[in-house]
């Protein structure tokens, strides 16, 4: 299975990435926010965002890469402007894990690698998935028993999609999808089967 397909301008993706060695990324909370922060930072120019999920040595996101050809979209690399989305984007994805490790190896203190190398991926080209993949990643830290319900679960974006608060979050986008908010809580609150979508979860 090919976790590292090129990304594409306009096409939606299930990204992944652990600790090197599954080594914790997140140590405290103000470490869950931080990331966020840090992505935002990194990504929201490039990419789209729907819903994520931050474990205590992993994390998931699903997010539409922004149309590079029509928005003109590049990087400044060195004396290289990058114009190719897969190009930019892992690019600054390396900066973001680059960024956060220099702070964790600080904070801990700790050296070498913190993430591992390359970033995993799989490309979802089917909307009619597009729900019960954002139920895996919602479901994720009670599927590894981190917590009793992952609707209280604080690190993730089931509640922030239900906030009204401003966010660069598309929920709006997500609530579509499922029709609702209440549809939407509802289709959380029950099991789902994941048969559909195993091509789509990515797990170590």
């Amino acid at each position: 299975m090919n976790f590292h397909q090129p990304l594409i301008s306009n096409r939606y993706y299930h990204i992944y990435n652990r600790g090197n060695n599954g080594d914790n990324l997140f140590y405290n909370e103000e470490n869950y926010f931080f990331f966020l922060r840090r992505f935002d930072t990194f990504l929201s120019e490039y990419l789209d965002t729907f819903a994520y999920c931050l474990l205590p040595n992993h994390f998931h996101l699903l997010v539409r890469i922004k149309d590079f050809e029509n928005e003109k979209i590049t990087l400044r690399k060195g004396k290289q402007t990058l114009v190719n989305a897969n190009e930019i984007v892992s690019e600054q994805f390396r900066r973001l894990f680059t960024s956060y490790a220099k702070a964790i190896n600080n904070q801990e203190p700790r050296t070498g690698s913190l993430f591992q190398k390359n970033f995993k991926r799989k490309e979802v080209n089917n909307q009619h998935y597009f729900s019960k993949l954002i139920w895996y990643i919602h479901a994720n830290p009670q599927s590894h028993q981190i917590c009793n319900d992952f609707r209280d679960y604080r690190y993730s974006s089931y509640e922030r999609i239900l906030s009204d608060k401003p966010s660069k979050l598309f929920k709006h986008e997500v609530l579509d999808w499922f029709g609702d908010k209440d549809i939407y809580k509802k289709f959380h609150s029950e099991m789902q089967s994941m048969k559909e979508i195993n091509e789509l979860i990515i797990e170590d």
